[in-house]
């Protein structure tokens, strides 16, 4: 892709649906650039300028090829939303600095292979929507309950059975909210109190009943939940 002089000013580019292997260093040049959508095609690795583009606000590289992210991949100025969705990408590989996004209000992780979701995920704290569902995790971290600006939750079709008493500090159930939780092998109680609704699991997991029950699942700490999803003929896996 060439960059020309007369695209300087340009503050949104589409380049979804193709077949694009590689997104040349130089689209960084693109300085006044707000919107990059990059959705749907064979991309393998991002160039490390993509992350010093001053104005860039929502970048879409979701159905793609990516096994990692570069190095200072978090150090986007004024990024706020990021999709990631469909990748092949897991906590093994993400950049030291990706929770650093300080301005980021929308995650969208869905349909990758994250198992555990590391603790700085709490430094987002201005993250209103977060999209896990479709991975393989088998437990949230504690810190999950510092978004306390986190409106939509998305953790459908993992392999998790607990929930930290932390996730009861979130608004969750209000008229705006979104908390989506079904498809996980769920503990006994968690499983009975959401086909009631999910009001009951927020009002549950608050409870002290249920801090002993998540202490004695922790400390009993057997092997996770099988594997279920079988991503390997997932379009992302092509090669």
């Amino acid at each position: 892709m060439e960059i020309r002089v007369n695209m300087i000013n340009i503050t949104r580019l589409t380049l979804s649906h193709n077949k694009i292997q590689a997104v040349p260093p130089g689209l960084a040049n693109l300085v006044n650039l707000e919107i990059l959508n990059l959705f749907n095609n064979h991309i393998t690795e991002l160039p490390i300028s993509l992350s010093q583009m001053p104005k860039l606000r929502i970048l879409n590289v979701g159905m793609n090829r990516l096994d990692v992210l570069p190095r200072g991949f978090g150090a986007f100025p004024v990024l706020e939303v990021l999709d990631l969705t469909y990748n092949n990408l897991s906590e093994k590989n993400l950049p030291g600095n990706f929770f650093m996004m300080e301005t980021l209000r929308a995650l969208y992780l869905a349909d990758n292979d994250f198992e555990y979701l590391p603790p700085e995920i709490g430094q987002l704290k201005n993250l209103q929507i977060l999209v896990l569902r479709e991975n393989d995790l088998v437990e949230l971290p504690k810190e999950i309950g510092e978004l306390t600006r986190l409106r939509e939750l998305h953790i459908q079709g993992n392999r998790l059975t607990v929930l930290p008493p932390e996730l009861g500090n979130l608004d969750l159930v209000s008229n705006k909210a979104v908390f989506r939780m079904e498809f996980n092998p769920w503990v006994i109680p968690i499983g009975d109190q959401l086909q009631v609704g999910i009001s009951h699991v927020m009002d549950y997991i608050r409870s002290e009943t249920y801090r002993y029950v998540y202490s004695r699942h922790q400390s009993a700490k057997g092997p996770p939940p099988p594997i279920e999803n079988d991503k390997s003929k997932k379009i992302s896996r092509v090669r």
